[in-house]
């Protein structure tokens, strides 16, 4: 990964907070907002992470720790995220390191993106693009969350979701096709 991919991700989920981007943007969401100064963090341990800058990364790594613990917010520089990340009210939120996360996923606060032990599904989630993942939600396993996907509010999702569907409940089910036209903005970056 180069330096300029790096700014590109800062800027890409800057802008999903902001709707542009610049100093002035990122001055104010980096001291407003936790779900985006978490995930600058996350994008500069990742980096590091990437391009095994050990020294840098140790350094960076305590300041992510230190936001994990002040914001309740689990996000692992290992974890492979794609542009224009989303974490609204982020608390209560643990996204598995072995997780991967497509681009303009909106992530809401108490959920759980995480690994099943056993059985069939062992393993973890891959969750594709324009996702909107509703207030604590559980999403478990080695499952592939489509793209287009709304996750509504406390499911728990333990099956593959197909594109564009909207699913709902414990076990979630599908409830229709809408996708998720009006849920996720600011992708235009």
């Amino acid at each position: 990964m180069k330096f300029k991919d790096l700014i590109y991700l800062i800027n890409s989920d800057l802008y999903r907070y902001e709707a542009t981007t610049g100093f002035i943007s990122f001055f104010k969401s980096y001291f407003t907002n936790r779900g985006f100064k978490i995930t600058f963090y996350y994008r500069i341990c990742h980096y590091l992470y990437i391009n095994k800058s050990k020294l840098l990364l140790i350094l960076f790594k305590i300041i992510l720790l230190n936001c994990q613990n002040k914001f309740s917010i689990d996000l692992f520089p290992k974890t492979e995220i794609g542009p224009g990340l989303y974490i609204n009210h982020g608390f209560a939120t643990v996204i598995h390191s072995s997780s991967k996360i497509g681009q303009n996923v909106n992530i809401s606060q108490g959920v759980t993106i995480g690994q099943l032990n056993r059985g069939k599904k062992k393993g973890f989630p891959t969750i594709g693009n324009n996702v909107f993942i509703g207030p604590n939600t559980c999403i478990l396993g080695n499952i592939n969350i489509g793209n287009n996907v709304v996750i509504g509010a406390s499911s728990v999702v333990i099956d593959d979701v197909p594109d564009n569907a909207v699913v709902a409940g414990n076990p979630a089910k599908i409830i229709s096709y809408n996708g998720t036209i009006g849920y996720i903005e600011n992708t235009d970056y």
